[in-house]
């Protein structure tokens, strides 16, 4: 038997190649391994302000993207968060076993809080209660994520060790799968690649586009001149080298750029070409997937039948072991 993997992204924007290295691509790799479930989360991009009509489309382009950049719904269940009740409901049963303690410790919520300090709700605070439950609603194994994940994940399973001690064993304490990308920054080369700062390069992005964000990335502060010599390991652009150029051209650059013998300009320019040659059959195969939208509304119907079905079943145990009567059938 596969062990049973959960993960989700949130629907709150234009899906950027942070998005891709740091959770997507493990997912195409792991699919084969483990009985995948891969969640558009919507529910928890509700915390923060959003437009009505926009967020029903990034539902759909972000599931498109999960498929277009190779998550096969044959292997994998694709469902959107909102459509199965059972996370919101075992959210509720967790929060009453969750300190309060433990969420003010979430580094992500006062990270966000001073973001959006004019919507500090308490969806925002209570974030990781859901996270929690979008994974052990499906008595999911393992979870993989990004360092900056890691606190939340170890929430869950405090949790699971919660809800066990307190009404019998129930729940696996979910354990991590530590992405192997390393942390993706903006093109700001201030803070790590996100929509709601608009610092990355979007999976659908046109050339034209990603060569004027490429052109306008920061780059090692000490190459003020073309003849300044540079040290690519402090450059974020060559970090984004390190994953989308050949290994005979990240040789080549990680010398010449020592020796200012090639400048930003023809460094930006190499990986301009690489970038958008890698978004090529992602963006074909998005476009392909719009054309026929029901396509993607077939995959959330199969995967919402799968998804609620192991759901109902964690459902109706904890329900018994927590002392709720079971809802009649009619």
């Amino acid at each position: 038997m596969k062990k049973r993997l959960f993960s989700g992204i949130q629907p709150d924007g234009h899906l950027h190649i942070g998005n891709y290295l740091g959770s997507i691509k493990s997912w195409v790799k792991l699919q084969d391994e483990y009985e995948c479930f891969f969640c558009v989360v919507d529910l928890h991009a509700m915390t923060v302000d959003y437009d009505v009509e926009e967020f029903r489309e990034f539902a759909f382009e972000t599931a498109a993207l999960f498929v277009a950049c190779g998550v096969d719904p044959g292997k994998s269940t694709i469902f959107l968060q909102s459509q199965v009740p059972e996370h919101a409901e075992l959210a509720w049963i967790l929060n009453t076993i969750t300190p309060m303690a433990l969420l003010e410790r979430m580094t992500q919520f006062k990270d966000k809080a001073k973001v959006q300090k004019k919507n500090v709700n308490v969806g925002l605070f209570n974030y990781p209660v859901l996270q929690a439950a979008d994974i052990l609603a499906y008595k999911g194994e393992v979870v993989p994520v990004g360092e900056d994940q890691c606190q939340h994940l170890e929430l869950s399973r405090d949790i699971a060790r919660k809800f066990n001690r307190r009404f019998g064993l129930t729940f696996p304490e979910p354990q991590t799968i530590l992405n192997e990308t390393p942390r993706i920054m903006g093109l700001d080369g201030e803070s790590k690649m996100s929509k709601s700062r608009g610092n990355g390069i979007l999976l659908l992005d046109a050339p034209d586009v990603v060569e004027k964000k490429i052109r306008g990335a920061v780059t090692d502060p000490a190459r003020k001149r073309r003849r300044d010599s540079g040290d690519p390991n402090i450059c974020n652009i060559f970090s984004l080298h390190k994953v989308f150029s050949t290994s005979e051209q990240i040789s080549t650059i990680e010398k010449d750029c020592k020796c200012a013998a090639i400048g930003c300009v023809d460094c930006k320019k190499t990986l301009i070409e690489n970038v958008v040659d890698f978004l090529a059959p992602i963006q074909a195969r998005y476009l392909d997937l719009k054309r026929d939208p029901g396509i993607i509304d077939g995959i959330f119907k199969d995967g919402l039948a799968k998804a609620r079905k192991i759901a109902s079943q964690t459902m109706a145990e904890v329900r018994s072991k927590a002392g709720l009567r079971q809802t009649p059938v009619s």
